[in-house]
């Protein structure tokens, strides 16, 4: 890049200047991460122009073309000059390198689980999350009664919520075998030995009314249900909740928000 000219580097200021204006129209829902993310791309765009002067100021020579000695050489040289493009009009080439810059500069990165949790639940560090139709593939209390099975896709992401997040996982069970079931699967699944849950942490009920004043006393930043009743219940105490499935709901207020599964609230499919 050491020969770049001023109209390239023009064009990559110019466009430099769009990408910093894109990365700074944020929405409420991301504004932690986003604002961290346009800060240092503004800094590294500085940074780069300021490597761009540098290279094309000292690289810029006056050079003297000797004068022509034939009336051929003389053609010749005319006819060069008249070719060259004037100065104010770019060539598809200029375009073409300062856009390939400016490319270079702002190659994606993908970010990593931690860093999506972390973005998605809003640097939100206390989670409330219920067992059936989230983390099991069982969907009702009856189905505990006879097995409780740990969502094979559902683990690695559940793992990663608790390094970063308070985790409590919470169910309304029937009887004291439904709730021994839960916490064999879990245990099998490795919950308790490579993430940061412990089985106190695990807390079980009768009633839905129950598991709803687990969420209020424990006054978590998200709490993460598939019953809309609760969800409702809850809507005006809790800062965040995520409503969890497969069929599409009404949104019950501002701060509910709904997908069809944990791991698609999460973009980990």
């Amino acid at each position: 890049m050491a020969d770049i000219s001023k109209e390239e580097l023009f064009q990559v200021i110019k466009r430099l200047t769009l990408k910093i204006s894109n990365l700074f129209s944020i929405s409420p829902d991301d504004v932690n991460s986003q604002s961290i993310g346009a800060v240092a791309a503004l800094a590294v765009a500085i940074f780069f122009i300021w490597r761009l002067l540098r290279s094309t100021g000292g690289t810029q020579h006056i050079q003297r073309k000797p004068q022509a000695t034939t009336s051929a050489s003389h053609g010749v040289s005319a006819q060069t000059n008249a070719s060259v493009a004037p100065s104010g009009i770019r060539s598809p080439l200029d375009n073409s390198r300062a856009q390939n810059v400016v490319d270079e500069l702002f190659q994606p990165v993908k970010p990593t689980l931690g860093q999506i949790v972390r973005q998605r639940l809003s640097e939100g560090r206390k989670v409330t999350c219920c067992l059936l139709g989230v983390i099991l593939e069982e969907s009702r209390p009856e189905d505990l009664q006879k097995q409780a099975t740990v969502k094979s896709s559902v683990l690695e992401l559940l793992l990663e919520i608790t390094k970063f997040c308070d985790l409590y996982l919470m169910e309304r069970v029937l009887d004291d075998e439904s709730e021994k079931r839960v916490l064999v699967a879990l245990e099998d699944a490795g919950v308790f030995t490579s993430g940061g849950l412990v089985k106190d942490k695990v807390l079980f009920c009768s009633t839905e009314n129950g598991r709803s004043s687990f969420v209020r006393q424990l006054e978590p930043d998200w709490h993460i249900d598939s019953n809309h009743e609760v969800i409702s219940q809850l809507a005006r105490f809790i800062k965040y909740q995520l409503h969890v499935s497969p069929l599409r709901t009404e949104k019950t207020a501002a701060n509910v928000f709904s997908a069809p599964s944990l791991e698609q609230f999460f973009g980990y499919m």
